[in-house]
């Protein structure tokens, strides 16, 4: 209960029941998965398998801030893509959004918990990782635990660190700062700018950004890409909002992008076994 009134302040708006977008024909296709985290939170998510006869991966969705959690990619139509071009895929809610039960503000243990079991269901396939925004920002922490299960990553719409975030948002900010007067070695533990250096296990990262982003600017990625220890990739969306690539005019050239970093990085897993 302590955590679900810490988080208010940043997250209350979003911490609602959760609704599944699916009609009842579409969750046929889903399977319903769990996992504790060291968050202290049940992890919630969904597995689906490839809609074509040869699965290349498993890929792990991380979803931004919002009401519809692990539903953003269900309604912006990222499972469909990636099932009907070969890869398994997986959504989950971070802990306190969605069907997730609470738990602390480590969320990179939510996003290292599902890669684990994304590793249980599918052990015989590369996992691959896709973050935006806050399923972004906390990825970074979880690349530099030696326990993720991750063979490549792309990290979408990601701040250098909380309050480069935050700092547009004034109540959140200053609750922001009190906590990390309070906790000083948990806040250098998320430095995401300072973490992204101590990448293990991924072959690579992609990182992706839009210029008209006007709460996660492409500096932003720059400096996360210059930090990185293992070979990166940029793309950038001409004209999206926020976590909105998918809704923007930019979306072909984006899912091209996607699936072409995808299929890239299958082949050199499948060549170094």
């Amino acid at each position: 209960m302590i955590y679900k009134l810490l988080k208010k302040p940043f997250f209350g708006n979003f911490m609602v029941k959760w609704r599944n977008p699916l009609s009842e024909t579409e969750k046929k296709d889903w399977q319903n998965i769990s996992i504790h985290s060291k968050s202290g939170g049940l992890i919630k998510g969904m597995f689906a398998k490839s809609k074509t006869k040869n699965v290349k991966a498993t890929i792990v969705l991380g979803h931004p801030m919002g009401k519809e959690a692990k539903g953003y990619f269900l309604k912006r139509d990222y499972t469909n893509l990636l099932r009907e071009n070969g890869f398994n895929t997986i959504v989950f809610d971070i802990n306190g959004f969605g069907e997730s039960t609470h738990g602390n503000f480590s969320y990179f243990e939510d996003i290292t918990a599902i890669s684990l079991k994304a590793k249980e269901l599918t052990p015989d396939l590369p996992i691959g990782y896709h973050g935006i925004s806050l399923g972004a920002m906390f990825s970074t922490v979880t690349f530099a635990d030696d326990n993720h299960k991750y063979d490549f990553a792309i990290i979408e719409s990601s701040a250098t660190s909380l309050a480069d975030f935050w700092i547009q948002f004034p109540f959140a900010y200053k609750t922001l700062k009190i906590m990390n007067f309070l906790l000083p070695k948990y806040k250098r533990k998320i430095e995401f700018q300072e973490r992204i250096k101590e990448v293990k296990h991924l072959q690579s990262i992609l990182y992706i950004y839009s210029e008209s982003d006007t709460w996660v600017p492409v500096s932003m990625g720059k400096i996360l890409q210059k930090n990185t220890n293992v070979p990166t990739e940029f793309w950038l969306a001409k004209d999206a909002q926020h976590a909105e690539i998918m809704k923007s005019d930019d979306k072909n050239s984006y899912q091209n992008r996607i699936l072409e970093y995808l299929n890239k990085e299958v082949v050199k897993v499948h060549n170094k076994m």
